[in-house]
C-alpha cells in the first residue's frame, strides 16, 4: 500500500519543525535552607526559604543571538511560570531564556545580598554556557518586573567587572511607585474589601526595610521606586533612559471598582504611564505602551500574572527582534 505524497510531506514538515525549534533545558537549584523569614507581626507570619538557582532554555544547534532574563522565584513563580511562555518564540529567533531565583521568598530585592546573589548566578550561567553578552532583555510582571528594575539600578551603581549589555526592558503591570503602593494598601485595610494578607504583608516589608512610612522617610521610598509621583527629581528614571522599553498595562478599571472598590490611584497602570512620560522627558524616544482591553484577557481574575498570560508572545518576540536589528 502506497503512502500518499501529501501525508509524507506533512510528516516531513513536522519532523523538520521539531528539529528546527528543539530546545535544551538546563536546571540547577540548591537544596532549600531549613529556615524561615518573618513577614508580619503575627506569631505565624513567617515564610520558608526557597531554592536558589536557575532554569536555562537553550535553542539547540543554533548560534544564540541574545538572552531573555526573568527574575522569577523558584516557588511562588513556580521556577519559570512566565519565562516558559516565551520558549517557543525565543527558540525561533535564536534566543536563550534564563530564569533566576534567590533563596528569599517573594523577594522584593530590598537587600544588596539578593541582587549580588542574582548577579553571581547570572555570571555563572553566562560563563558556563558561553552565552553572548549582547542583546539582553529583562522581562516580567509583578515582582519579576520589579526585581529587574532593582537589579539594573544596582548594577548601574556598582563597579562589578561583569556587566550585562542590556538592550531592552519589557515591563508588565507591576508597581513602580512604592509610596503610592503603601497608601493603596493602607486604604485596602481601612475599607476592608479584599483579603488583608497582601496589604499587611507588603506594608510590613516596606516599613521594616525602608525605615518607616512614606511620611517619615520619603527618600527611602523614592530611592526604592523606579518612579514616584511624589518625587520631584525622579532621578531613578534616568537609569533606564538608554534602553528600549515596552510596557504592558491592564487598567481593568471596572473590575477593580466593582470587586475591590479601588480608584484610579490604586492601579499599577498609573505608575507605568507616568514612568514612560518621565522617560520621554529624560530623552528616551524608544518606548511603547500596550494597553490591554477587557476582551484581550479572558481570565475572570484580573491580576498581574493574568496580564502577562494574555500577552501576544509572538508579537512581543517580533518587537524584541526589531530592537536588535536597529
Amino acid at each position: 500500500m502506497k503512502t500518499p505524497f501529501k501525508v509524507l510531506f506533512i510528516l516531513f514538515l513536522t519532523i523538520f519543525s521539531a528539529k528546527s525549534f528543539s530546545q535544551k533545558m538546563v536546571e540547577y537549584y540548591e537544596p532549600v535552607k531549613n529556615d524561615s523569614l518573618r513577614v508580619g507581626i503575627g506569631e505565624n507570619d513567617f515564610l520558608p526559604f526557597i531554592q536558589k538557582g536557575y532554569t536555562l532554555m537553550l535553542p539547540e544547534n543554533k548560534e544564540i543571538k541574545g538572552v531573555l532574563i526573568f527574575l522569577e522565584d523558584s516557588k511562588y513563580d513556580k521556577k519559570n511560570r512566565s519565562s516558559k511562555q516565551m520558549y517557543t518564540q525565543a527558540s525561533e529567533k535564536d534566543f536563550a531564556v534564563l530564569s533566576v531565583s534567590t533563596e528569599i521568598p517573594l523577594d522584593f530585592y530590598f537587600s544588596k545580598s539578593s541582587m549580588i546573589s542574582t548577579h553571581k548566578l547570572i555570571r555563572e550561567v553566562f560563563d558556563k554556557h558561553n552565552l553572548p553578552n549582547n542583546n539582553i532583555f529583562f522581562l516580567g510582571a509583578s515582582l519579576v518586573g520589579h526585581r529587574a528594575m532593582r537589579y539594573i539600578k544596582f548594577m548601574k551603581e556598582s563597579d562589578f567587572k561583569f556587566q550585562l549589555k542590556i538592550k531592552g526592558i519589557v515591563a508588565c503591570n507591576f508597581t513602580m511607585d512604592f509610596t503610592r503602593k503603601w497608601y493603596q494598601h493602607k486604604r485596602d485595610i481601612r475599607i476592608n474589601r479584599i483579603d488583608f494578607w497582601e496589604p499587611k504583608f507588603i506594608n510590613y516589608l516596606l516599613e521594616t526595610n525602608l525605615g518607616g512610612i512614606p511620611k517619615t522617610n520619603p527618600e527611602n521610598y523614592h530611592n526604592f521606586s523606579s518612579y514616584s509621583y511624589s518625587d520631584e527629581k525622579n532621578e531613578n528614571v534616568k537609569i533606564y533612559k538608554d534602553y528600549a522599553v515596552r510596557a504592558y498595562i491592564e487598567p481593568a478599571i471596572k473590575y477593580k471598582l466593582t470587586k475591590q472598590l479601588r480608584t484610579l490611584y490604586e492601579n499599577n497602570s498609573t505608575d507605568i504611564v507616568s514612568f514612560l512620560a518621565e522617560l520621554k522627558l529624560a530623552g528616551n524616544e524608544n518606548t511603547e505602551l500596550i494597553v490591554l482591553q477587557p476582551e484581550d484577557n479572558p481570565s475572570t481574575k484580573k491580576n498581574t500574572q493574568s496580564t502577562w498570560d494574555s500577552i501576544n508572545k509572538d508579537e512581543l518576540m517580533d518587537w524584541i527582534q526589531k530592537q536588535i536589528e536597529k
